[in-house]
């Protein structure tokens, strides 16, 4: 069995995606910080027939987040699917005219710092399984700068590009590297960003390893209605 782990467990799409790849026979790992959040999410993949166990981790931690995949690697099984996820602070949303040097620290840290230290962690026992696949999951900022919430359309974008380069590089070793871009909010019922359609998506990501960038809808058009 290898594992399927989840950086950002949450009630929504979080759990959607680790019943998805619980339900396809991989062990779950679940990393988050809070650690009442995790046993609640164990405990409700549990009735779901899955294996799981809580991790806890803060991404900005590079100490706590090696160690939070090493656990998980160590005690579920090699750890073949790696899924980046967590959700941005409220603090990383201000405008960029609002924004100083000193306010991207935390989002760079979250964004960019914490996906390098989770693949390090991972990619060694990925080499060994001869296989792997790292999902990187964004919101559209992340393709399309939003003067409102610089933080994270920077940061994002780093990502993005550190992501791609990782598609690059271990496609001849069959780690496959993508992302997923979801441009609106994450609702039951949404027609195509819900958290069940969400790790569908996901999963077909990870077995058909075709393509970097997949988005869950077009982005909408940017340009203002016309004026008669």
């Amino acid at each position: 069995m290898t594992t399927f782990a989840l950086i950002g467990a949450g009630p929504g799409l979080g759990l959607a995606t680790a019943r998805r790849f619980g339900a396809a026979g991989h062990a779950v790992a679940l990393l988050a910080r809070d650690p009442q959040r995790l046993d609640d999410l164990t405990a409700e993949l549990a009735g779901d027939g899955v294996e799981a166990r809580g991790f806890a981790a803060d991404v900005l931690d590079i100490e706590s987040l090696t160690a939070a995949l090493y656990a998980a690697g160590t005690s579920l099984g090699p750890i073949e699917i790696l899924q980046y996820s967590p959700v941005p602070r409220a603090d990383f949303m201000k405008s960029v005219l609002d924004t100083g040097a000193d306010d991207l620290d935390a989002p760079l840290a979250f964004s960019v710092k914490g996906p390098v230290t989770a693949v390090n962690a991972v990619l060694p026992g990925m080499r060994e399984l001869g296989r792997g696949t790292l999902l990187f999951v964004n919101g559209s900022s992340a393709v399309r700068p939003n003067p409102n919430v610089a933080g994270t359309s920077i940061a994002f974008a780093a990502e993005s590009a550190y992501a791609r380069m990782l598609h690059d590089a271990l496609a001849p070793e069959n780690i496959h590297a993508a992302q997923l871009i979801i441009p609106g909010a994450i609702r039951p019922d949404a027609e195509h960003s819900s958290p069940d359609v969400l790790a569908e998506r996901l999963y077909d990501i990870h077995a058909e390893r075709h393509g970097f960038r997949h988005y869950a809808e077009p982005l909408p058009d940017p340009r203002p209605e016309a004026t008669p």
